[in-house]
């Protein structure tokens, strides 16, 4: 069933019917939450997003309320794994961003501990229930780097920040990374970047050009279907090639920056646009002189 999908900000009062429809259906009936309880006074002060199909139907919702607290975020089983819940959360941190809130907490059911904890949240206090459902407080402080520790969270990280590119992403990679820059929510990410229709671009700086094209990596595939948006160039440099960090950062403010590039684990910021642009700038003088992979397109990647 999972598809394409798009999030905004709701109107409570606008698209009360669709946030309902799917909280109605995750809460009340799949959790039996009391439907009393699931519907409260905060909602009209609150700030809602909302998932949508390609056909407009909801499927997603999540809210900010005014004490700077994330809830009632919900996915439709259907679309549960596709990155909605990760696309909601991110329109929601966004929204605490604007409004110049250094942090946001949530009670987390406690299967989902470990969603928000590869978005940077962290556990305090103890365990407890809520509407009979056991629950734990999280908080997350919006201006400082999150610990990235494996895989999964180096997925989650790098589909926000693909997501929230205004006009330019850039890549640094050895290879491109099996199991980062080939992830289905990773590269949706990267091609709804690439086909926003904005002038976009996306630079990509390659160590081992060869050894991704060997690999098959799916976003040289992606680059070569949308050249005008893609320059792939490769590490010339004998000081450039001994450099073993990797880096993935956006013209948002946004960077996940790996000082060993063969690991994960790194550090990252959705919103720290000091340092991302520190990355940015150590970035352009590498990209200036080094090779352009023309050779790719000629491959039959």
């Amino acid at each position: 069933m999972a598809g394409t999908y798009r999030t905004r900000i709701a109107s409570h009062a606008a698209d009360f019917d669709a946030l309902r429809s799917v909280r109605e259906t995750v809460f009340v009936e799949e959790q039996r939450v009391p439907r009393e309880l699931e519907l409260d006074a905060l909602d009209p002060a609150c700030t809602h997003v909302l998932a949508e199909d390609a056909d407009g139907r909801p499927i997603g919702t999540g809210r900010l309320t005014p004490d700077r607290r994330i809830g009632r975020m919900a996915v439709l089983p259907g679309w549960r794994g596709s990155g909605i819940g990760g696309a909601l959360l991110h329109a929601l941190l966004r929204q605490a961003h604007d409004h110049g809130w250094q942090e946001v907490s949530l009670h987390a059911q406690v299967d989902a501990i470990a969603f928000y904890r590869r978005h940077g949240f962290i556990a305090h206090g103890e365990r407890f229930h809520e509407a009979g459902i056991e629950h734990q407080s999280m908080r997350l402080r919006l201006d400082r780097e999150i610990a990235v520790e494996d895989g999964d969270a180096a997925v989650v990280i790098a589909t926000s920040l693909a997501r929230d590119g205004r006009r330019r992403l850039y890549i640094r990679s050895r290879e491109l990374d099996p199991g980062l820059y080939d992830a289905p929510t990773v590269l949706e990410s990267i091609r709804t970047f690439a086909t926003a229709g904005r002038g976009n671009e996306v630079r990509i700086l390659l160590h081992d050009a060869m050894a991704a094209q060997r690999n098959q990596a799916p976003l040289l595939s992606l680059a070569q279907r949308l050249p005008s948006v893609f320059a792939i160039r490769e590490v010339d440099d004998p000081v450039d090639r001994n450099e073993t960090s990797a880096l993935l950062a956006n013209d948002a403010g946004g960077y996940y920056h790996r000082p060993l590039g063969h690991r994960f684990d790194g550090e990252a910021m959705l919103f720290g646009a000091a340092r991302a642009r520190q990355l940015i700038d150590a970035f352009r003088p590498v990209w200036e002189r080094s090779r352009p992979c023309t050779e790719l397109r000629a491959l039959g990647i």
